[in-house]
Formats: structure tokens, C-alpha cells, sequence
């Protein structure tokens, strides 16, 4: 079977990424891959088409390649909240929070990844046009084998952007490199509280599959709650998945990284995201209908989201 992320070098997707590495896939009985494969339109094809079995990718995402939530469904949560970084110029000396500092700039953003950015600031009342705030695609930023994140943090280290809106290891690689300084990070309590579920991380299948191989979807489940258990109780784990799948100076950053995240592993989905979710996606457009919860979650999984 085999699972694609949009997004490889990163602790975004790193459940579903180490639970292939680390085995607990095949321990549940199923031999998975993994691959990186961009742009998600490419992922929503070859789910249709059958060649693609799993996708961990943003919650929100699903209705591009099944509108409507017609097709899909999402079988857990690899972590909790919104997990996207504004990070901008560290010359600038912004201030955690205060996104002033937007106002003029350029902000690269992966497509679906800038709904979130441009909703939140749309609640916290800033016009992107009378603000002269633009937010767009990074040149390059987005080939086959290309992390997003990784080449953000050059871009702006290279003065092409004045910040981005990307994953952690993004951040941290432009943080530590002294080019970028974090402004939001809306999982641990930056920006309106809202904004925490505009998406997050999740393990989805087709309709078609979950109907034809019940046994392989639970399986799956059950391999991304194995895995939260087991980085749980030894983090350096991540390190192990880190020097088989990364360069070696990310490879030693996704310890620190999934260390941060780890209160933030549970694989529920729950109807209160799903609702504020849905309106999310209402708002920016990517959604005109109220699916139900059942529409959007395969919950005849939900008792195996507790270890």
C-alpha cells in the first residue's frame, strides 16, 4: 500500500511518516510506503484513480480533490491544531504577535496553506490590499521533491520574501540560522482562538477504499495511535526515522521538533473541529454545503483513537 504527505522534511506529517519507518505499520499487518508527493492535486488524482492508498495531509485540503466531501474521509488526526508558523525577517525585530509588521511585506505561502494565514488575518481585521500585504507562492517552491518549509527559510534568508507561513522545521531552520524570527504560532496560543482548528494533520482514505478494505483503515488507525505512543515514551525516535529520510542538519532538528509537538499527538476528531473546520472552509470559499460530521469522519474508527 502507500501513503503520500505533501510535506516530507518536516515534523508536520512525521506520525504517518514514522510509522512507516519505525515498522508499526507492518506490525499492524500492512506493507506501506511512503512518498513525498507534490503538488496535492497529484495526491487527490491517484487516490481517485486507486494508485494511492493513504494521504496525511491538512485537514481542510480533502475538498480539493473531493468536493464537497464527496469521495473521502478522514480516518484520524496525526497531532491537534493548526500547525503553520509566521516567521519574518529577523532585521525587522518583530515582536511575538504583533503582525503590524505585515503591512508592506511579502509572505510566501504554499497555496492551500495561505487560507489559513489570510482568514486569521481577515478576523484580526487586516485587508490585505488597503494593508499592501501580499501573500503568494515562493518561485520553485513547489516541484516534485521540493519541501516547502526548507526552501522558505532560504528564500528568505536570500531577501525574496520578507517572512512565510510554513511548517516547523521552516521556522526552525530560520530561526536558529538568525534570518527569521517567529511572530505566530497559532498551536501554542497565538492568534484569534478560533483559528487553532481552521485544519490540522490527518490520515485520510476514499470512500472506495474504507468500503473495499475496512480491516486495512483500522490497521492504519491503529498504527498512527501506536506511534504517537511510542515517540511518547522515546522521542529520540524521531531521530532514527530523521537519518533514514533527511539531510543530516534537518535529521538532527526533528527531535527538538516532535518533542514540542507531542502534546499535541492524539488522533481524535472531533465534532467541534469538524464544525469550526467546515466553517473555515465556507469562508474561504472552498466549501459551499454543511456536511455532517459522518460526511467527513469515518467514525466507525473513532474507538481505536485511544491508545
Amino acid at each position: 500500500m502507500k501513503l503520500a504527505v505533501p510535506d516530507l522534511i518536516s515534523n508536520s506529517y512525521f506520525p504517518a511518516v514514522a510509522a512507516v519507518e519505525l515498522g508499526l505499520f507492518a506490525r499492524q499487518g500492512l506493507d506501506v510506503t511512503v512518498e513525498l508527493m507534490v503538488p496535492i492535486e497529484q495526491a487527490f488524482a491517484a487516490m481517485r484513480d486507486g494508485t494511492l492508498d493513504f494521504l496525511g495531509c491538512s485537514a481542510h485540503l480533502l475538498v480539493g480533490g473531493f468536493p464537497e466531501w464527496q469521495g473521502a474521509r478522514l480516518l484520524c488526526a496525526q497531532a491537534q491544531g493548526m500547525y503553520w508558523f509566521l516567521i519574518m525577517r529577523a532585521d525587522l525585530k518583530a515582536q511575538r504577535g504583533d503582525l503590524d509588521v505585515l503591512k508592506g511585506r511579502r509572505i510566501g505561502a504554499a497555496p492551500w496553506v495561505a487560507m489559513g494565514l489570510r482568514r486569521l488575518l481577515a478576523e484580526t481585521g487586516y485587508d490585505l490590499e488597503r494593508d499592501a500585504i501580499t501573500i503568494a507562492s515562493i518561485p520553485g517552491a513547489h516541484g516534485a521533491g521540493i519541501n516547502f518549509g526548507v526552501t522558505a527559510a532560504q528564500a528568505l534568508a536570500d531577501g525574496k520574501v520578507d517572512g512565510f507561513w510554513a511548517n516547523g522545521m521552516g521556522a526552525e531552520i530560520a530561526v536558529r540560522r538568525d534570518v527569521g524570527r517567529i511572530v505566530l504560532d497559532v498551536r501554542r496560543g497565538d492568534g484569534p482562538k478560533a483559528c487553532f482548528d481552521y485544519t490540522m494533520p490527518v490520515l485520510a482514505a476514499t470512500n472506495a477504499l474504507i468500503e473495499r478494505a475496512p480491516q486495512a483503515a483500522g490497521a492504519a488507525v491503529r498504527a498512527i495511535v501506536e506511534t504517537h505512543k511510542a515517540l511518547k515514551q522515546d522521542v529520540e525516535l524521531a531521530k532514527k526515522v530523521g537519518r533514514k529520510l533527511f539531510p543530516l542538519s534537518e535529521a538532527e532538528l526533528i527531535v527538538e521538533l516532535v518533542r514540542r509537538d507531542l502534546p499535541y499527538y492524539n488522533a481524535a476528531i472531533t465534532r467541534d473541529f469538524v464544525a469550526r473546520m467546515t466553517q473555515f472552509s465556507r469562508e474561504v470559499g472552498i466549501l459551499k454545503g454543511h456536511p455532517t460530521y459522518e460526511e467527513v469522519v469515518a467514525v466507525q474508527f473513532a474507538p481505536l483513537w485511544k491508545p
